[in-house]
């Protein structure tokens, strides 16, 4: 016999979409906001209808990138993860998928085909000199 069903919360989805990006940079910008603040903050070259946001919005809340609070009638989202994180777990996807869980493979193919000039060659080298004496 099964035992009780347990509920598992929802985990983070490992990569944004495009829309989904564009909402949390507003978020990430302006903190907590009403969908109409997010419509409002969007730029006025790309904007997008009030539903679309509102659609977007509860797929970041169910994702587990936002979080909501209520104030009066209206909801207030906010996000939940930091920028920061965010773009680590895009990176570790990008790493997994791409380059087979290589790090290395990323780096020597960021260094093969970008165009990288001395000073951030400079800087590169500079910030893999920290690392190593750090372990």
């Amino acid at each position: 016999m099964k035992g009780p069903v347990t509920h598992v919360p929802a985990r983070t989805s490992a990569t944004l979409t495009e829309a989904e990006l564009r909402l949390m940079e507003v978020l990430w910008a302006k903190g907590p906001s009403s969908v109409q603040q997010v419509v409002d903050a969007l730029p006025s070259d790309a904007p997008l209808a009030y539903n679309s946001v509102l659609t977007t919005i509860r797929i970041l809340e169910k994702k587990g990138y936002v979080e909501h609070d209520k104030d009066g009638r209206a909801h207030i989202y906010k996000p939940v993860v930091a920028r920061q994180e965010a773009a680590r777990s895009e990176i570790r996807n990008l790493v997994r998928r791409m380059f087979r869980n290589s790090h290395e493979l990323l780096v020597l193919n960021v260094i093969e085909e970008a165009q990288i000039d001395v000073a951030e060659l400079s800087r590169l080298r500079e910030m893999l000199r920290q690392k190593e004496e750090n372990r």
